[in-house]
């Protein structure tokens, strides 16, 4: 067994920040032991000094290759966004454009803490071979989008969403998992749906789809279908082992169902808001019993994929929808970047104590705003940023030491996505 301890540091463990190092596992990814002393017993030390040692957090839904498109689209809401800037770019999209989108990703996931991400893309074999590379653990899935297809096409987006649940799943020695992701209840038609959620049900594969992102991805199945988009999905059979994103627009019937159903949500307050969409009920999500954990969505959308920056969102917004100051606290939105998406996402991630995976990420606290303390859980969430990190440990693999990002040449990543990102947009205009 080869041993990694980190050491010198306070750790966030679940009942609370104690002064110990963390004995780690390399081999089996697995974390052995929290508290004082350990190091010694350890083939290789990682100093936390005056830092603190958090669970790896997770980015339970993204679209990493779209941040070849990062700061390209116009401020437009979601639909005419995606039909008339995005979509255009994207069907000139080849493997390596979307090899090169995802790994500038990675960098990026990486250099801000994150060991795990849930994405829906195309070209999904590029995306694993990135992650793969990266070190990280992703829920992977190919989207399926019907609604601009033919009945051959249709069928394809369903046929390759089903052969890529099967194929990837268990890649990168287990740390890749799948699922089949229709893309959402209005851009795939209603018999694809409910042939996804049967033949992953067949599979025994998940399911991630959009869900009330938008009030004009609600009122068309309440016209067409006279019922809510979550019974809708559930009439389906869409909410059999599923999570979904956004769920923005849901009333009380659909949070009570999604509840029921055990039906998790991936919270995407700053896609929302650049949007427009509105802002997730998190606080009577919650208070219901549904396991919510925090997503970027593309970096289109956002523009970035810095989780830390999301969890600060996701309170202020979460208060604002409540007008409660004391709605969406610091602790809960803390838990939600790291065990509710690492519980969406189906990994035993999320929180640093024995046996769990060796997922870490090691803030540093030595700056202007980081000082003074008073509760570190809250100078997380309103006050540290992706860049606080000094290193990320995925898997039992240092990913990050002292700022350097290990699996990539981060110069070559950035020069590659510059160059695919203007020669797809120069092919969209011709």
């Amino acid at each position: 067994m080869e041993t990694l301890a980190v050491t010198g540091g306070r750790v966030l463990r679940p009942d609370g920040v104690v002064r110990a190092d963390v004995l780690v596992d390399r081999e089996a990814g697995e974390i052995l032991s929290v508290e004082q002393g350990v190091a010694g017993e350890a083939d290789e030390t990682l100093a936390a000094d005056d830092g603190l040692v958090i669970p790896g957090l997770v980015n339970a839904h993204c679209h990493m290759a779209m941040s070849l498109l990062r700061g390209y689209a116009a401020e437009k809401p979601l639909q005419a966004w995606l039909t008339e800037e995005v979509g255009p770019v994207e069907a000139t999209f080849e493997a390596a454009d979307v090899r090169a989108g995802t790994e500038l990703a990675l960098v990026e996931l990486i250099r801000s803490g994150v060991t795990a991400v849930s994405d829906m893309y195309f070209e999904t074999a590029a995306v694993a071979d990135a992650v793969a590379q990266s070190g990280l653990r992703a829920r992977l899935g190919f989207g399926i989008v019907t609604v601009t297809k033919d009945e051959a096409g249709a069928q394809a987006d369903v046929d390759e969403s089903l052969r890529v649940a099967r194929k990837l799943d268990g890649a990168a020695d287990g740390r890749i998992r799948t699922a089949v992701m229709p893309h959402s209840l209005t851009s795939v038609g209603e018999p694809y749906l409910a042939e996804a959620a049967e033949r992953s049900a067949a599979a025994g594969r998940p399911l991630h789809f959009h869900a009330n992102e938008t009030v004009g991805e609600v009122e068309p199945v309440v016209t067409d279908h006279d019922q809510r988009p979550i019974a809708y999905a559930d009439e389906l059979g869409l909410l059999r082992d599923s999570y979904v994103a956004h769920a923005v627009h849901v009333d009380d019937s659909e949070v009570e169902l999604l509840a029921d159903r055990d039906v998790g949500v991936a919270h995407c307050p700053a896609a929302n808001a650049k949007l427009a969409s509105g802002i997730a009920p998190v606080q009577q999500l919650r208070e219901a019993g549904v396991t919510v954990g925090l997503g970027t969505d593309g970096p289109a959308s956002n523009d970035n994929l810095d989780l830390f920056g999301e969890m600060r969102d996701a309170a202020m917004v979460g208060k604002l929808a409540d007008g409660d100051a004391g709605a969406v606290p610091a602790d809960a939105v803390v838990e939600m970047a790291t065990a509710g998406g690492a519980e969406l996402l189906g990994f035993d991630s999320g929180r640093v104590e024995a046996g769990a995976n060796a997922d870490l990420a090691v803030v540093d606290l030595d700056a202007p705003h980081l000082t003074p303390e008073h509760d570190l859980r809250s100078l997380l969430v309103y006050a540290a940023r992706g860049s606080d990190v000094r290193h990320t440990v995925a898997d039992g693999e240092v990913v990050m030491q002292d700022r350097e990002v290990e699996p990539f040449d981060e110069q070559a990543v950035r020069e590659r996505a510059q160059q695919r990102a203007t020669a797809a947009v120069e092919r969209a205009s011709e």
